[in-house]
């Protein structure tokens, strides 16, 4: 059959010239942070227009001291031509900030509501900035026409409540940053580790399910291991030698047991990415002062790295013991940084202290032989707490503005990471926590009858963040 005549002018079109490229049109409104002052002023005046004007819910003018706050993020949306046409404004609840923040003053103007989802995506880039922040608790109190357009946007309602004597409704935005993490983590173990848990040598031993290392039966010897992700170990082998041991040393310090040496099992692509690793490993045991004792090296392999640590006591400190009515205390050294490489995800202090600093922070829950104690890992400081109630068969409170922190952390950050030396303790609250060098101690919550935990915040109220974390059960 003989081609069209367009037919065949369109191929020798697209021949000639390639196919054709069709622009998508510009969108309707673009979304931004004010960065000019003439920005703020646009805001401020739709501000004023709708909520001075307009609805008379305030008189005069509705500027507050968050306005004053240098702190405090103002997203606007500009239509085509530039000009602002809605807005709304983000800022901590509080100072020095401990990661609630409240959004307030969403606004759209006329012709912005003729565009059709400005309010939304104001909304919605709210709340994107508000966990970039590191923020756990995001709330905003909105007028009650406006509930049902934030509950659209996953938002949960709290209660009713007033601004200027009119009803208002307080939403809050449900942020799952430390639920992300431990479902990612820890939530998986309790299915795959239940063939461990048959028959008399069941896993860990009576008591110390869930531990952070397991007593060897007939012994002082307490026995921990850690394998290192293999992404981290191709990226920095020396820094993954260095917290191969850290972890093993942490774990053991956890059940009040000094180390007494190590075993290392390592694959590598060549000897000379290997040597790299064995160095990072060789200059932490030379500063916690433990032997490595052997191991395995497997060259011509993908990269991987795990340890086991040997430790003594013969009173090892389970993470099961805890009871409802403990104070809980966080012991964290907060000198070093971030990583380089690793922002907000792994705290590096334990690279700079001595031998000695190290040797105090280790020995911390052995000298003061609390009821439970768990060091901070994988999990995050709350995931951590919340498999320490689990394994005491409690649940947990943690006073977010009292738990240690370095200024350069945010809360979001420090809440989520693995932060170099932490450790969790629970016991009476007349007992204290025994110096640990450079660390600093805060009690900073309580284990509570039922389970999971819940964040403490300064107004009083409390976010479940966490209900079950491994599904071990009680030690």
């Amino acid at each position: 059959m003989a081609a069209h005549t367009s037919d065949v002018t369109a191929l020798a079109e697209n021949v000639l010239t390639g196919p054709i490229t069709r622009v998508a049109p510009p969108p309707a409104f673009t979304l931004g942070r004010a960065e000019f002052d003439w920005e703020v002023q646009e805001y401020r005046k739709l501000r004023r227009q709708v909520f001075v004007q307009q609805q008379e819910l305030f008189t005069g003018t509705d500027l507050d001291e968050l306005d004053a706050d240098p702190r405090t993020v103002v997203v606007v949306a500009r239509d085509g031509r530039g000009e602002i046409v809605g807005g709304v404004r983000l800022s901590p609840a509080t100072d020095p900030d401990i990661g609630w923040w409240t959004g307030s003053r969403l606004v759209v103007a006329p012709q912005g509501q003729a565009l059709r989802g400005v309010g939304s995506a104001l909304v919605r880039a709210a709340c994107v900035i508000a966990e970039s922040a590191g923020v756990l608790r995001f709330d905003a109190t909105v007028q009650p026409q406006n509930e049902v357009l934030f509950r659209r946007l996953g938002w949960q309602r709290v209660r009713e409540t007033s601004v200027q004597s009119r009803p208002h409704v307080l939403m809050r935005y449900p942020i799952e940053r430390i639920s992300r993490l431990v479902r990612g983590t820890k939530a998986p173990l309790a299915g795959l580790l239940d063939v461990l848990q048959s028959g008399d040598n069941s896993l860990g031993g009576d008591g110390f399910v869930g531990d952070d290392g397991a007593p060897v039966p007939g012994s002082d010897v307490i026995a921990a291991s850690d394998a290192i992700l293999p992404s981290m170990v191709e990226r920095t082998p020396e820094w993954a030698g260095w917290c191969a041991v850290l972890v093993n040393v942490n774990d053991l310090s956890a059940m009040g047991a000094t180390a007494v040496g190590l075993l290392d099992s390592l694959g590598a692509r060549d000897v000379s990415f290997a040597r790299r690793v064995l160095t990072g490993l060789k200059d932490a045991a030379d500063a916690w002062r433990v032997p490595v004792l052997g191991g395995h090296t497997q060259l011509g392999v993908p990269a991987s790295l795990s340890v086991t640590a040997l430790g003594r006591t013969d009173r090892p400190v389970a993470a099961g013991g805890g009871r409802s009515g403990d104070t809980v205390s966080v012991t964290a050294d907060l000198g070093g940084q971030w990583r380089q490489g690793y922002a907000g995800a792994q705290w590096d202090s334990t690279s700079v202290r001595t031998s000695d600093d190290l040797a105090a922070m280790a020995g911390c829950v052995a000298a003061t032989r609390p009821r439970a104690a768990k060091d901070i890992s994988m999990a995050g400081l709350v995931g951590t707490l919340g498999m320490l109630a689990e394994a005491s068969g409690t649940g947990a409170e943690l006073d977010v503005a009292a738990v240690p922190r370095p200024d350069a952390a945010s809360v979001g950050d420090w809440f989520t990471c693995f932060p170099g030396f932490g450790m969790i303790t629970t016991d009476r609250p007349d007992r204290t926590v025994a110096p640990a060098g450079p660390a600093v101690t805060a009690s900073c919550g309580r284990l509570t009858d039922g389970a999971g935990v819940r964040l403490r915040w300064p107004d009083g109220e409390l976010t479940d963040v966490l209900d079950v974390v491994t599904g071990l059960g009680k030690a």
